[in-house]
């Protein structure tokens, strides 16, 4: 497929020559889905299917919704937003009961458009009741090698980036990768229960020649430091699972039991792309209210808007069993498989620019 081509595949993607280039990748798209359903279905994972309108998006300062109204019967418009996760639904059919449950669908996010990400895409996430997020770290692994086979590929590949996903996997904290990678010592940047200190970050980004901007808060800079000097050398070779989040980056997740200052949160990184990310999920309804509340006054800070809170999932937590889960992007994953340079080569039918 032409570089002009793969340009144009948002808009073109219908004409029968566009078509046909990019067919290959989606038969390799149809076998990497097969083989991720059946290796699900083998392990007793029930499929289940979350609604993707919603009333709340999500709670996250980062992730930003595509809003719409429902109108009831009486003419009445209630807000409404299509969903950037199934997660809150997938957690409330674990309070009823549920032990491993997946879902692949389509999710939303707005203000997101480039290779890697697309406004619409297909997103597999599940969830193990009872079990330890080490297991859904391996199934993670186990799937990256799944997918290689079924687009018949040894390698993952993005652009001049090689991963071979049947070697072992690094295992690295994050703490750790900004040490080797930027030479920040984050942990000197928070306290003992995990508030974080910006001015202490800007400070170390400073002394190390960085450009450091106005905005001082600590998970802008952390932000940055990870884009810009981390995520680039993760994957590189081999699988990297970056793991032990700091608290303040892991809204949804327990803290480890041996350090409050980090989470039981990891992502898998292929080729320097992002993949998936897990948590060790949290179920104290206290202490997601709050975190929620923190992550939308620094929404309103950075972007002048915020998300209502989904008050039957806070409820549903006191119900939620101890839990493992996982989402994974689905079209990144079939991109590094087939060495697709952009995520329009991957998708059915784009999203027109």
């Amino acid at each position: 497929m032409s570089k002009q081509d793969l340009q144009h595949a948002a808009s073109l993607w219908w004409t029968p020559s566009v078509h046909a280039d990019r067919r290959p990748i989606l038969l390799a798209r149809g076998r990497i889905e097969a083989a991720l359903r059946e290796y699900l279905a083998a392990r007793d994972f029930l499929m289940v299917d979350p609604p993707g309108l919603q009333r709340s998006p999500g709670n996250e300062t980062h992730l930003h919704a595509f809003g719409t109204k429902m109108i009831g019967n009486d003419g009445v418009g209630q807000a409404m937003y299509l969903h950037t996760s199934p997660e809150f639904t997938m957690k409330k059919l674990l309070a009823a009961g549920e032990r491993r449950i997946a879902s692949l669908q389509h999710v939303w996010r707005n203000r997101e458009r480039s290779a890697l990400h697309h406004p619409e895409f297909t997103m597999l996430e599940w969830y193990r009741a009872g079990e330890p997020f080490e297991a859904v770290i391996r199934d993670c692994l186990a799937m990256l090698k799944l997918a290689a086979e079924a687009a018949r590929s040894k390698l993952l590949r993005f652009r001049d980036r090689e991963c071979d996903p049947f070697a072992e996997a690094e295992r690295l904290s994050v703490v750790e990768a900004f040490q080797r990678y930027a030479g920040i010592d984050l942990l000197a940047t928070m306290d003992t229960e995990g508030a974080t200190d910006g001015e202490a970050l800007a400070e170390q980004m400073a002394s190390l020649g960085m450009h450091v901007p106005e905005d001082l808060s600590w998970s802008y800079l952390f932000s940055l430091i990870l884009t810009d000097k981390v995520e680039p050398k993760l994957g590189i070779g081999r699988v990297t699972v970056l793991d032990r989040y700091p608290a303040a980056e892991a809204a949804l997740a327990r803290r480890a039991e041996d350090d409050r200052r980090v989470s039981e949160r990891f992502e898998l990184y292929a080729c320097g792309v992002e993949l998936a990310n897990g948590f060790g999920e949290l179920t104290d309804a206290g202490e997601q209210r709050r975190r929620f509340a923190a992550e939308m006054a620094e929404k309103e800070r950075l972007y002048g808007e915020r998300y209502p809170v989904d008050e039957d999932f806070l409820a549903a937590l006191a119900l939620m069993p101890e839990a493992s889960g996982v989402a994974l992007g689905f079209d990144r994953l079939v991109m590094l498989a087939t060495a697709a340079p952009r995520i329009e080569a991957v998708l059915w039918a784009p999203v027109a620019e």
